[in-house]
């Protein structure tokens, strides 16, 4: 056996400036590979994240790196253990399920037991704004049935309101991104049952989520940059109801699979997310989102251009992808 890898990284602009508690983004920064064996190519998607330490170059510097055992015939197993879950590993992940569906004739969602791919809603987001202009940003989507709130320390009582006026009808996610304190949570209770919030994602900094233990959130708290892999799952108890899965923090869908059904025993609610990326990224997360309660892909609502036969959003229903665009 043996294989040949691309490497190359990418820039999808997007429509709008996409702001959040830490920063702005203007394009998706995507690192891609393929992997071809016997004439068969294997594609995944990966978005490197600050957060998390991560850059286009240290990412693709952690693909190349593995380049000979790839080229060995290494598998998705052995890959779990050679790279750590991110960014990289996500990558490499997809494109092995990818290849290996393709050169056995089984699509990845038979081999999940999954019936033929059908729309999904998931969560539009409105990003940080003024409260004017989120408004103006949530009547554009007020049909959608579900609403992603993103908010900071500043004013975010203001901005629910705002969404929640311009949309009365859909459920409400708010995601401070780690920018609030357990002051504001406290005080933020009833605001947030007012607007009906559905979720709360992330409030508190990872770090300082031991103030979360005993709080008694009107609000169902869920764990977003606190959760990682299935090891991260014993400390999240007591400190949320639920945890968002995303293919770049568990390393791919292996990972995400198995934290998917462990997180089920341990009693969270589920919630897939990603990063801001292209239609081959969400390709791998939509087999883990159809058994989530919470679905937020909606980054072809950002994109200038996505892939012309990736998934597609149509009044905040997400529709699948092209047959065979990825996953056989």
């Amino acid at each position: 056996m043996l294989r040949e890898l691309t490497v190359q990284s990418r820039s999808f602009p997007l429509r709008a400036p996409f702001r959040i508690a830490r920063g702005v983004k203007e394009a998706a920064e995507v690192v891609t590979v393929e992997l071809r064996q016997d004439g068969t190519t294997g594609r995944g998607e990966c978005v490197p994240y600050a957060r998390y330490r991560e850059s286009v170059a240290s990412v693709m510097e952690t693909i190349e790196r593995a380049r000979g055992e790839l080229s060995a015939g290494m598998g998705r197993d052995e890959l779990q253990m050679r790279l750590p879950a991110g960014a990289a590993r996500n990558a490499l992940d997809a494109a092995l399920w990818d290849l290996e569906s393709r050169l056995c004739g089984v699509p990845v969602r038979r081999q999940l037991a999954h019936p033929a791919p059908a729309p999904l809603v998931t969560a539009i987001t409105v990003s940080i704004d003024t409260p004017e202009r989120m408004e103006r940003a949530a009547s554009a989507i007020a049909d959608a049935p579900l609403i992603k709130i993103k908010v900071d320390g500043n004013g975010p009582a203001a901005r629910i309101e705002a969404v929640r006026s311009a949309a009365p009808h859909a459920r409400l996610i708010v995601d401070p991104n780690e920018s609030w304190d357990i002051e504001i949570l406290r005080a933020l209770q009833p605001a947030l049952e007012r607007a009906r919030v559905d979720l709360l994602e992330q409030p508190l900094p990872a770090a300082a989520d031991d103030a979360l233990l005993g709080f008694p959130s009107r609000i169902p708290i869920c764990a977003d940059e606190a959760c990682h892999t299935t090891a991260d799952l014993p400390r999240l108890r007591g400190r949320y109801q639920a945890i968002n899965i995303k293919l770049d923090k568990t390393g791919g869908l292996t990972e995400a699979w198995r934290l998917l059904h462990a997180a089920r025993t341990e009693g969270f609610r589920i919630m897939v997310g990603c990063m801001i990326c292209s239609s081959l990224g969400i390709a791998p997360a939509l087999e883990v989102a159809r058994e989530a309660e919470f679905v937020d892909l909606d980054p072809p609502f950002w994109l200038r251009e996505d892939y012309p036969d990736g998934v597609t959003l149509q009044g905040g229903w997400l529709q699948p992808p092209a047959p065979g665009f990825w996953g056989g």
